[in-house]
Protein backbone atom coordinates (compact mmCIF):
# COMPACT_ATOMS: atom_id res chain seq x y z
CA UNK A 1 0.00 0.00 0.00
CA UNK A 2 1.64 3.55 -0.52
CA UNK A 3 2.74 5.74 1.78
CA UNK A 4 -0.31 8.11 0.90
CA UNK A 5 -3.36 5.70 1.13
CA UNK A 6 -1.49 4.38 4.60
CA UNK A 7 -1.32 8.09 5.73
CA UNK A 8 -5.08 8.52 4.75
CA UNK A 9 -5.92 5.21 6.44
CA UNK A 10 -4.27 6.74 9.58
CA UNK A 11 -6.24 9.81 9.11
CA UNK A 12 -9.63 8.01 9.19
CA UNK A 13 -8.80 5.89 11.81
CA UNK A 14 -7.58 8.93 14.07
CA UNK A 15 -10.85 10.83 13.27
CA UNK A 16 -13.03 8.01 14.05
CA UNK A 17 -11.58 6.87 17.30
CA UNK A 18 -12.45 10.82 18.43
CA UNK A 19 -15.59 10.34 17.83
CA UNK A 20 -16.07 6.36 19.27
CA UNK A 21 -13.94 7.11 22.72
CA UNK A 22 -13.68 11.18 22.90
CA UNK A 23 -9.71 11.36 22.14
CA UNK A 24 -9.10 14.73 23.28
CA UNK A 25 -5.41 15.12 23.75
CA UNK A 26 -2.80 13.71 20.88
CA UNK A 27 1.21 13.82 20.71
CA UNK A 28 1.05 15.51 17.57
CA UNK A 29 4.51 15.27 16.34
CA UNK A 30 4.56 11.70 17.15
CA UNK A 31 1.98 11.04 14.93
CA UNK A 32 2.84 13.65 11.87
CA UNK A 33 6.39 12.06 12.13
CA UNK A 34 4.51 8.67 12.09
CA UNK A 35 2.30 8.85 9.05
CA UNK A 36 4.86 11.27 7.20
CA UNK A 37 6.82 7.84 7.81
CA UNK A 38 4.27 6.07 6.37
CA UNK A 39 3.38 3.26 9.64
CA UNK A 40 1.15 3.10 12.03
CA UNK A 41 0.92 4.70 15.76
CA UNK A 42 0.57 1.53 17.53
CA UNK A 43 0.57 2.62 21.45
CA UNK A 44 -1.78 4.51 23.37
CA UNK A 45 -2.07 6.02 27.10
CA UNK A 46 -5.03 6.90 28.49
CA UNK A 47 -6.98 8.33 30.84
CA UNK A 48 -10.00 7.05 32.63
CA UNK A 49 -12.43 8.79 34.76
CA UNK A 50 -15.36 6.88 36.41
CA UNK A 51 -19.31 8.27 35.46
CA UNK A 52 -20.49 6.72 38.75
CA UNK A 53 -17.42 7.37 41.33
CA UNK A 54 -16.56 10.92 41.54
CA UNK A 55 -12.58 11.37 41.96
CA UNK A 56 -11.50 7.73 40.24
CA UNK A 57 -9.36 7.87 37.50
CA UNK A 58 -7.22 5.31 35.86
CA UNK A 59 -4.06 5.64 33.76
CA UNK A 60 -3.26 2.79 31.34
CA UNK A 61 -1.02 2.17 28.03
CA UNK A 62 -2.47 -0.23 25.43
CA UNK A 63 -2.06 -1.33 21.37
CA UNK A 64 -5.40 -1.51 21.00
CA UNK A 65 -7.84 0.99 22.91
CA UNK A 66 -11.67 0.47 21.98
CA UNK A 67 -10.67 -3.06 23.25
CA UNK A 68 -9.00 -2.06 26.17
CA UNK A 69 -11.46 0.66 27.36
CA UNK A 70 -14.15 -2.17 26.41
CA UNK A 71 -12.55 -4.80 29.07
CA UNK A 72 -12.47 -1.91 31.43
CA UNK A 73 -16.10 -1.20 31.32
CA UNK A 74 -17.18 -4.77 31.58
CA UNK A 75 -15.11 -5.29 34.74
CA UNK A 76 -12.10 -7.43 33.66
CA UNK A 77 -9.85 -5.26 35.05
CA UNK A 78 -9.50 -5.27 39.29
CA UNK A 79 -8.08 -1.85 39.73
CA UNK A 80 -11.39 -0.84 37.76
CA UNK A 81 -14.26 -2.67 38.07
CA UNK A 82 -15.25 -1.67 41.24
CA UNK A 83 -16.53 1.72 39.85
CA UNK A 84 -17.71 0.96 36.43
CA UNK A 85 -18.77 2.82 34.06
CA UNK A 86 -15.44 4.42 33.09
CA UNK A 87 -15.52 7.10 30.10
CA UNK A 88 -11.91 8.05 28.17
CA UNK A 89 -10.66 11.90 29.47
CA UNK A 90 -7.55 11.92 27.37
CA UNK A 91 -5.67 9.66 24.97
CA UNK A 92 -2.06 10.37 23.71
CA UNK A 93 -1.18 8.34 20.64
CA UNK A 94 2.51 7.15 20.28
CA UNK A 95 4.75 5.39 17.46
CA UNK A 96 6.49 3.57 19.42
CA UNK A 97 5.90 1.24 23.02
CA UNK A 98 8.87 2.01 24.58
CA UNK A 99 7.64 6.03 24.37
CA UNK A 100 4.28 5.07 25.59
CA UNK A 101 5.26 3.07 28.66
CA UNK A 102 7.72 5.48 29.49
CA UNK A 103 4.54 8.51 29.20
CA UNK A 104 2.60 6.11 31.62
CA UNK A 105 5.20 5.60 34.11
CA UNK A 106 5.67 9.47 34.14
CA UNK A 107 2.15 10.00 34.74
CA UNK A 108 1.86 7.86 37.48
CA UNK A 109 5.04 9.87 39.47
CA UNK A 110 4.78 12.54 41.71
CA UNK A 111 5.22 14.89 39.08
CA UNK A 112 3.58 13.47 36.11
CA UNK A 113 0.33 13.58 38.62
CA UNK A 114 0.56 17.08 38.79
CA UNK A 115 1.04 17.55 35.05
CA UNK A 116 -1.84 15.24 34.38
CA UNK A 117 -4.12 17.24 36.80
CA UNK A 118 -3.07 20.56 34.96
CA UNK A 119 -3.17 19.34 31.26
CA UNK A 120 -4.53 16.10 31.07
CA UNK A 121 -7.77 15.71 33.33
Amino acid sequence: MPSEAVAKEDCNLLERLQNQVGISFLAKEDVLRCLGEGGRFVWYVYLLESKSAEGERYIGVTSDLKRRVAEHNAGKSSHTSKFLPWRVVTCIAFSNQAKATSFERYLKSGSGHAFASKRLW
